[in-house]
């Protein structure tokens, strides 16, 4: 029983990002989900150890891109209602929100975390 559709705006928690986008394909127990923009950038680093540098592969992970297409197991998967804003805005404010949240921290994980995030900047916007 689904109360989603093919073709609903979505907001989607796909690995450690947050995207909105819309509902392409039922594939069971999930959504296939096209990107339409960012709400949240994926963290740096290693999921499995976050805050940490030492010992870990320290993973540079980018934002999914534009019409890029996710599986998203459907309980991540919620119902959007707003206007889905432009994909490079919303990625610009996703890294800047992300940065500031580093800028507060003054670890060795922040300062690796912002080091990958800035470089990451500077392909998505170059």
């Amino acid at each position: 029983m689904t109360d989603k559709q093919i073709g609903d705006k979505v907001k989607a928690h796909y690995k450690s990002g947050t995207y909105l986008g819309k509902i392409v394909e039922d594939r069971g127990d999930k959504y296939l989900i096209e990107v339409l923009a960012v709400m949240k950038h994926p963290m740096q680093g290693d999921l499995h150890n976050p805050n940490q540098t030492e010992g870990v592969f320290f993973h540079e992970r980018k934002a999914l891109a534009f019409h890029e297409k996710m599986n998203v197991k459907k309980p991540a998967v919620h119902p959007f209602d707003e206007e889905i804003p432009d994909y490079t805005t919303s990625l610009q404010e996703a890294v800047q929100k992300y940065k500031d949240t580093l800028l507060n921290g003054d670890t060795p994980y922040h300062k690796e975390a912002l080091l990958a995030l800035e470089r990451l900047e500077m392909a998505y916007f170059k």
